[in-house]
Parts: structure tokens; C-alpha cells; sequence
């Protein structure tokens, strides 16, 4: 795998992405937040969650890889689990989203200001071990634009379940 030649393009999707889902989630009281999508799914305070748990994860890898390239990053322990298991294990149905939300400012702040300061840090690599234990060199621009894109895509789900809870109650936007 290689990091995006558009190193600039996605930098900037990536820097975005905490203010992104923070205007995703303005205004939303908790009755909203947890309401139950109508075709089943997580609810967008899940959703929420996953996006900043998945972040967190995934700066470990950025970190092994600007530091030490020879290391080797695996999620086999998170893999083994469904999705729906973490949700349920880290309680995403109960937690407040401010601490959340504050961390994933923060560590893509963290993440940004690493790419500014280290040599060459977005064709820096680490060994991924994947979850069918196949490795592969991942570069650090890669797990960027994997996380960009991560935001985009559930962003996306969360607007449709906005649509949704503001259809319920007759606002038409």
C-alpha cells in the first residue's frame, strides 16, 4: 500500500473532520442523539463514539510508524470482537459525547502536528498484521486518508438519521 500522492487535499479533510461531526451533532438533544434509527443501526450518539474510538486506535499505528519502523501494529484483540460488542463494552449508548469529541480534536491535532514535525512522516510505515494475519507495509498518509474518509462515510449516516428524526416530526428541510 502507498500513501495518497494528494498528501494536501487529504490533510485537509482529515483536519476537518472533528468540526464536521461536532456541526453534525449541534443541537441534538440526548432523546435524538439515542433515538433508534427506523431501519435498525447503531444511533448517531454510536456512531459518534465509534468514529472517535476508531480514531484513537488507529493513532497508535500512526505513532509506531513514525517512530519505529520495523514495529508491527495489530488489532487482532478489537477484530476478534463485532462492532456491536464495542459498543456494548465501552457503554457508546451512555457516555456523554464531550469528552469524546474533545479527544478527537485533540489527537488529530496531535496526529497533524507530528506530520509537520517529523521527516518524511507520511511515507513513513509500519507492518500491519491484518485480521486474516496477512501483513502489509501501511504507510502514515494511508491510515490519514483512512480516517478522513472514516468521518465522511458515517457523517453521511448521521445526516440520513437527522433527515429522518426531522421527517418524524414534520420539519421539512
Amino acid at each position: 500500500m502507498e500513501a495518497p500522492a494528494d498528501r494536501d487535499a487529504v490533510l485537509a479533510r482529515y483536519k476537518e473532520g472533528p468540526a464536521l461531526l461536532a456541526r453534525a451533532l449541534a443541537g441534538l438533544k440526548d432523546a435524538e442523539l439515542d433515538a433508534t434509527p427506523a431501519k435498525g443501526g447503531w444511533t448517531i450518539r454510536q456512531i459518534a463514539h465509534h468514529i472517535v474510538d476508531g480514531d484513537d486506535l488507529w493513532k497508535t499505528c500512526i505513532k509506531m510508524a513514525l517512530g519505529n519502523e520495523q514495529a508491527e501494529f495489530a488489532l487482532g484483540w478489537y477484530w476478534a470482537q463485532p462492532q456491536d460488542v464495542w459498543v456494548e463494552r465501552w457503554a457508546y449508548a451512555s457516555r456523554p459525547l464531550d469528552e469524546s469529541l474533545a479527544l478527537l480534536r485533540a489527537n488529530r491535532a496531535h496526529v497533524l502536528q507530528l506530520l509537520e514535525h517529523v521527516p518524511d512522516a507520511w511515507r513513513r510505515s509500519v507492518r500491519l498484521v491484518r485480521s486474516d494475519g496477512q501483513a502489509e507495509r501501511l504507510p502514515v498518509g494511508a491510515v490519514v486518508a483512512m480516517h478522513a474518509d472514516h468521518v465522511a462515510h458515517h457523517l453521511d449516516r448521521i445526516l440520513a438519521i437527522r433527515r429522518e428524526l426531522d421527517a418524524a416530526q414534520g420539519i421539512v428541510p
